[in-house]
């Protein structure tokens, strides 16, 4: 059967829903319902999504979605479709960039707006040091001293296990769940399904269904759609092959798709070096 709404764990489709002007109403609620905000974001601003270091020689940072609310905190929102080595680091690194461009030239008393990264990933960490967070789908981080308690506030990591997402249609109880259940299973909706009462999960379909796009959309998309699902299947086999060398199978697909070198590297994890070798 022919797919009626997109695939968002593609770049594309991930990025219509939550990336563009018209759907900031989109993540505003989405965001709303994940984080563990005192108070509701209001109004969200989209930010350049290339940060650069201040050094040359500094790597540069690309963000599928960066914004900031109308009290100057920041979000930075990232679709993970594929494991890859130091993953957690390159979280990390990711938002030492909101937090060093809030410093102000001259005088200035260090107090920082909060940044929020947001990991929504297609696979799961299979790393727990403990058994009852295995098959738990939302992750919070925040720095705690030696006895559990939080040392700093304005800076949280949340990831989001999707396979671990299990809920039926009927277990749905909070508006996290409605957010996750659409994000897991939109690729297979012929029609909304009846949980989805709400004017914004309407404009969340709307934006979703291919039969609204022009011929420029279709086509970005289905290019999209192909490095998905070729990633898909060169990751099945990465692990059997070597990891160096599915890694390079995924870059060749991703070159061949006319993907960027840091897009490449983003997914891979490979040196543009090793790219280039490719």
């Amino acid at each position: 059967m022919k797919a009626k709404y997109i695939n968002p764990f593609t770049d594309f489709g991930f990025k219509k829903i939550f990336g563009e002007e018209a759907s900031k109403p989109l993540l505003i609620d989405f965001l709303n319902a994940l984080l563990p905000l005192p108070n509701k974001i209001v109004d969200l601003s989209f930010k350049n999504t290339e940060q650069l270091g201040k050094l040359d020689i500094e790597r540069k940072a690309v963000y599928d979605i960066y914004c900031e609310n109308e009290i100057g905190e920041k979000f930075i929102v990232e679709l993970q479709k594929a494991k890859q080595n130091y993953f957690k680091e390159r979280t990390i690194y990711y938002s030492t960039f909101p937090i060093r461009e809030q410093a102000e030239k001259g005088k200035w008393d260090y107090n920082l707006k909060a940044v929020y990264c947001v990991g929504i990933l297609d696979f799961t960490f299979d790393d727990y040091e403990t058994e009852p967070e295995k098959g738990e789908v939302v992750h919070t981080i925040r720095l705690k001293n030696q006895n559990g308690k939080t040392f700093y506030e304005k800076l949280t990591y949340i990831y989001l296990e999707m396979p671990n997402f299990k809920k039926l249609e009927n277990e749905l109880s909070t508006r996290l769940d409605k957010w996750l259940f659409f994000i897991k299973n939109l690729e297979d909706f012929q029609d909304i399904p009846t949980i989805f009462t709400e004017e914004i999960f309407n404009q969340a379909f709307e934006k979703a269904e291919l039969a609204n796009y022009n011929q420029v959309e279709l086509d970005n998309y289905e290019n999209s759609l192909k490095v998905y699902r070729d990633l898909n299947g060169v990751i099945d086999t990465a692990y059997e092959e070597g990891l160096i060398d599915g890694k390079k199978a995924i870059a060749k697909s991703l070159k061949i798709n006319g993907y960027s070198m840091l897009e490449i590297a983003k997914v891979t994890g490979l040196t543009e070096g090793e790219i280039n070798e490719i």
